[in-house]
């Protein structure tokens, strides 16, 4: 047992020397959000920076690295600017106080993230929905943000390739607040007054990263998102907190993860708890005698045993639904690289072309893709519903619908 427990550690190190030595070099650019003031990567934020230091020529962007609570007791403002941009926004219950204090104050707080805590979104009387259809897909596509012709004269639509916008704002108070921009879902850009400043909530952070803003006239959707802050403000704020994906730190700025969850007593008193149980079951678990077991013979590792594990294994689950979402994207996928059609939206023009390029009837594709959709629908799916679908995909394959 401690040999082996020994072997395991040995092994467990050396994999993280090897993945922190690093293995090749990328050839692409990081995709990931980070949305930092220095990242020149597609999705940092150095090219919306730099501009917004000529926009606030006035003032110098002071880079804050604490929590909101510590920032708001640190300083005074009555008309002040504060910036986030972050790929989620999680806030404590005193950060939140804190922002609504900071707002209700005077000041202005811009907001752009995909995520927007839950507890401000409900205290401002809004809420943020999403297009789960295509996140489960990972569709990408030209797709466009444009601000409001009810408050901006030029309301010109601004494109990129990539994953869609798909954040909207399906809720909010109509009393306190005014649409600003949309993308093809709805609103999303609106601003929220709350006692003497303003908040302004913006859901799609990916519209103000470098690969957006240096896509053709795409900078002056940047000017006129933030033409309706103050003009000269008493100061402005870049949060350099908040998008870092590790931001749960303390004021000194150096706690790991571990650290904060054992500044709770009752975190804490759990945690040592369970490593004392883990301690008691390596030192007498090691202890206990147990037969040899006979070895038994693995499968064949053959593609049709291999498929039919796998399909035991969902029937057994009883999951018809995730059978029947494999389906159809295998369908989907088929469609795309047999047919070269696209198939983000299926309508009377995209049926009446399968069909015509499959060589199966329209009226047997129209049936396929109306169940397709009923499916997509329904949160169960029956054992008779997963049948019909395998028949009419299997027919659709075929050529006999």
């Amino acid at each position: 047992m401690i040999k082996k427990f020994t072997y395991c550690v040995c092994i467990a190190l050396a994999t993280v020397l090897f993945v922190s030595c690093g293995f090749g070099k990328e050839e692409l650019p990081s995709l990931d959000e980070t949305y930092s003031q220095k990242d020149k990567n597609p999705f940092g934020a150095f090219v919306l920076n730099e501009q917004l230091q000529h926009l606030y020529f006035h003032n110098n962007l002071r880079s804050v690295k604490t929590n909101f609570e510590n920032t708001w007791r640190s300083i005074s403002d009555t008309g002040s600017v504060y910036i986030n941009i972050s790929k989620n926004l999680f806030l404590s219950d005193t950060d939140l106080a804190a922002m609504l204090a900071y707002v209700a104050n005077g000041n202005s707080l811009f907001i752009s993230s995909n995520f927007i805590d839950e507890h401000l979104l409900d205290t401002l009387g809004c809420e943020v929905g999403l297009n789960h259809y295509q996140q489960s897909f990972g569709e990408m596509k030209k797709t466009s943000v444009n601000l409001s012709n009810q408050v901006y004269s030029d309301s010109a639509a601004y494109q990129y390739f990539y994953v869609p916008f798909y954040n909207h704002f399906t809720k909010r108070d109509t009393l306190y607040s005014r649409e600003l921009g949309n993308n093809s879902w709805g609103a999303n850009y609106i601003v929220v007054f709350y006692g003497r400043g303003r908040f302004y909530l913006h859901t799609d952070p990916r519209a103000l990263s470098n690969y957006f803003l240096l896509q053709k006239d795409n900078y002056k959707y940047l000017q006129q998102v933030f033409s309706f802050t103050p003009d000269i403000p008493q100061h402005v704020y870049w949060d350099d907190y908040y998008n870092r994906k590790n931001h749960q730190k303390d004021q000194a700025g150096n706690k790991t993860g571990l650290a904060v969850l054992l500044q709770y007593p009752a975190m804490a008193w759990a945690f040592w708890l369970l490593m004392l149980l883990f301690g008691l079951y390596i030192l007498f678990g090691g202890k206990r005698k147990q037969r040899i077991i006979e070895p038994i013979a693995p499968n064949t590792n053959t593609t049709v045993a291999f498929t039919e594990t796998i399909s035991r294994l969902y029937l057994q689950q009883k999951n018809n639904h995730n059978i029947a979402n494999k389906l159809i994207s295998y369908l989907l996928e088929h469609i795309r690289n047999q047919y070269f059609l696209n198939t983000s939206q299926i309508n009377d023009e995209f049926i009446s072309t399968l069909s015509r390029k499959s060589n199966n009837k329209k009226e047997g594709t129209e049936r396929l893709f109306k169940l397709i959709n009923t499916i997509h629908q329904s949160m169960e799916v029956s054992d008779q519903q997963l049948l019909l679908l395998n028949q009419q995909i299997e027919n659709f394959y075929k050529n006999q619908l």
